[in-house]
């Protein structure tokens, strides 16, 4: 079989000390710098993905877990779990406030429609399948039909195993796919989550920022039915029985002391262009920013004497505060760096190389220049479609993605598209419930006013016509028309009503289109536009597709040819970074050092009482007293709540384990510093740092909130 790209690519010296979210078989290719870093297991062991420790660690979908007991408890942030809290909390019992704990297995509540946890049992290597002989000749959107249908053949068959959800996961720019086979747990429930007053200490205002003194842990269990298998909710669930699951350190750790973190990282940009480099930082991160600002000021001024409504949106303002303050700091660091010049540097050299004459590199050379003119084309595209997109109104998506969902459901499954087939009718039952705790209509409306407002401003020429006829757009129209027509929409539609619009999730075509409702008219309307729209994304896809993949060919052969590692970018699989606990030499703008430890003593003094640094008063009572039983570090003479450490992570990685040399848990990842964040493009060694919250605060916490069931369930007390 011939070897992996990623077998050759580390078959030379390796990335620096500490950089690189490593596919877990790769760890061995690095054994030599793992070591010298601290791991005192063999690293071999740590390939094994249905053994101990990578079978521990699981996915909830968009953050990271582990299992940290027999029973199915699932450790992971606070913040991971934000929305399943405020999914059950009321303005009578606000969970969020006042945190939750389940004394028994009876008291645990469901999590929000849709949580999933995501147990790994297998990754192949499928390259040679999913771009056969006959789909590599192909190119465009044919090239794309091709790629899908086989993925979605060998996801078929990997679904095979009922209970399980398969990925083909795409690495290098799409030059290689592995196939990811997991256990789907669907009935979570959430077990502890400590105050927000712990949980999120300091909120958007300490984000991303050091020193850092959040409590942000939280728990989920897995059941299964009782035969073992992966079920929907039902009483008669039980616990998952996980085959592994991860202990705590009886000790902590200490500055200098080895860590490595197990979880599954969203998306890094390393290997990307300089045009795609610029485009990013001079044009799609000043908009996100300033979009997202204004987004969470319609939402505040909306929500202000509307408890309920708050409550509905408290997930997803507390994202979008994140998002939009991490687009910041990487703005912020981007203008101060000479990272893009550095970018341009490189792509010059590896240009230069492949247009040499030697090693018939001359076959690369006009695939970099096709890739640059084709991310022009989408980069065009994009900006031109910015603020249309913007100003579909959420309740027109819906309908939209339903009517072609029935539309879709006419066909054989394998022919349907991906996103629409059978397997994907959970996620619509679970997003169509989950809107009952996360949407409001006077919300809606104020962001749809803003929306479209921006959208109508433009000129006609800049508008899109069939939009424009089927929404109701004119010329001139002033923010009193538009407000008339969004009230209009809302008057003549019931996919407000969750009865209306699960409905519709049982319906034909046919039948939705003959259904009376404004939102609905409007996507039945608008679909012909949508396919026509999705077919020229496609067809611009495949050819990016195709050059992108032969750009990272060169790239690795070229950085090969230099004695260079090459790791691939995250892309939401199960990676494993590693370092030391490690403070920094120099702060942000004071420049003072940073200790690689905070402890309850910034808590006392950044408690306010209010807000965002509202702490519980029993924890303050407690830390007054010095009550810190066993969790006391002398060196520190308190509790540490919170460390830094030099690992590589980026979001996603939210929950992971930290693990010792033994692979203990030492605590969870949740964060990294604002001026470091933009190592998601450009790693700095200097300067990157992941925060962690200690598990000895957690352990600590934990028993103040008496939570003693869980702390004998996960081996801590007798």
């Amino acid at each position: 079989m011939k070897k992996s790209l990623l077998v050759l690519a580390l078959a030379s010296s390796f990335a620096m000390a500490d950089e690189g979210m490593w596919m877990p078989q790769q760890l061995p290719q690095i054994a030599n710098e793992l070591k010298a870093a601290g791991l005192a297991l063999n690293p071999a062991d740590l390939t094994k993905l249905t053994e101990f420790p990578a079978a521990a660690i699981v996915s909830l979908g968009g953050c990271s877990a582990s299992f940290v007991s027999p029973n199915g408890l699932v450790a992971t942030n606070h913040h991971c779990v934000y929305g399943s809290i405020a999914h059950n909390s009321t303005p009578e019992n606000d969970l969020l406030a006042n945190g939750f704990l389940a004394k028994t297995l009876t008291d645990e509540v469901p999590a929000a429609p849709g949580s999933r946890i995501f147990v790994t049992k297998a990754v192949d290597n499928v390259s040679d399948k999913v771009i056969d002989a006959a789909t590599a000749k192909l190119s465009g959107k044919k090239r794309i039909d091709a790629i899908e249908a086989n993925q979605k053949a060998l996801v078929a068959e990997c679904e095979k195993d009922e209970g399980h959800r398969c990925t083909v996961a795409a690495f290098y720019g799409s030059l290689e796919f592995y196939r990811i086979k997991q256990l789907e747990i669907k009935d979570v429930r959430l077990v502890h989550a400590p105050a927000e007053g712990v949980g999120k200490f300091g909120g958007d205002t300490d984000n991303w920022m050091w020193p850092r003194h959040t409590g942000d842990y939280s728990f989920y269990r897995a059941y299964v039915s009782p035969q073992g298998k992966s079920a929907d909710f039902s009483a008669d669930n039980v616990p998952y029985k996980p085959d592994f699951h991860l202990t705590l350190a009886k000790d902590g750790v200490k500055e200098g002391d080895f860590v490595m973190a197990m979880g599954y990282p969203g998306r890094t940009n390393r290997h990307r262009l300089p045009s795609e480099v610029s485009e990013t930082f001079e044009w799609a991160y000043p908009n996100t920013v300033a979009h997202f600002k204004n987004t969470l000021d319609i939402i505040a001024k909306q929500t202000a004497d509307d408890k309920d409504a708050e409550l509905k949106y408290a997930s997803r303002v507390a994202g979008l505060n994140n998002y939009m303050k991490n687009r910041q700091g990487m703005l912020d660091s981007f203008a101060d760096s000479d990272f893009l010049s550095r970018k341009q540097a490189e792509h010059a050299e590896l240009t230069k190389w492949v247009n040499s004459s030697r090693d018939n590199k001359k076959a690369y050379a006009d695939d970099l220049k096709a890739i640059e003119k084709l991310l022009k084309q989408r980069q065009d595209k994009d900006r031109k479609d910015y603020l249309l997109d913007n100003a579909k109104p959420r309740l027109l998506t819906v309908a939209g993605a339903l009517y072609r969902l029935a539309q879709e459901s006419t066909k054989p499954d394998a022919e349907r598209k991906a996103g629409f087939q059978s397997r994907d009718l959970p996620r619509y039952k679970a997003f169509i419930a989950g809107m009952e705790r996360n949407f409001a209509v006077s919300v809606e409306k104020a962001l749809d006013l803003y929306n479209l407002s921006r959208y109508a401003a433009q000129p006609k020429k800049q508008r899109d016509s069939e939009f424009d006829k089927v929404m109701g757009i004119k010329d001139g129209m002033s923010e009193a028309d538009l407000k008339a027509l969004i009230d209009s929409w809302y008057a003549n539609t019931g996919l407000t009503a969750l009865d209306k619009r699960t409905a519709l999730l049982e319906m034909t075509p046919e039948q939705i289109a003959a259904v009376d409702d404004s939102f609905v008219k409007a996507a039945v309307a608008l679909h012909k536009w949508n396919l026509k729209q999705e077919a020229a994304e496609e067809e611009l896809a495949g050819k990016i597709q195709q050059a992108y993949a032969s750009y990272m060919r060169a790239k690795i052969a070229f950085m090969q040819s230099k004695g260079q590692a090459v790791y691939p970018d995250a892309n939401s699989t199960l990676r494993v970074t590693y370092g030391n606990v490690k403070g920094r030499a120099h702060g942000n703008e004071d420049g003072n050092a940073w200790a690689p430890f905070t402890t309850l003593r910034g808590i006392t003094a950044k408690a306010t009482g209010e807000g965002e640094f509202n702490a519980p008063q029993s924890q303050l009572d407690a830390i007054k007293a010095k009550q810190y039983g066993p969790y006391k570090v002398e060196s520190l003479n308190s509790v540490p709540v919170n460390f830094l450490a030099t690992l590589d992570i980026t979001g996603g990685n939210s929950g992971s384990a930290v693990l010792n040399s033994k692979a203990e848990l030492v605590g969870l990842a949740f964060d990294g510093t604002l001026d470091s964040i933009i190592s998601d493009w450009d790693y700095n060694p200097d300067n990157t740092r992941s925060i962690q919250v200690d598990h000895r605060f957690m352990l600590w916490q934990m028993q103040l909130d008496g939570a003693d069931n869980l702390l004998k369930e996960m081996g801590v007390k007798n």
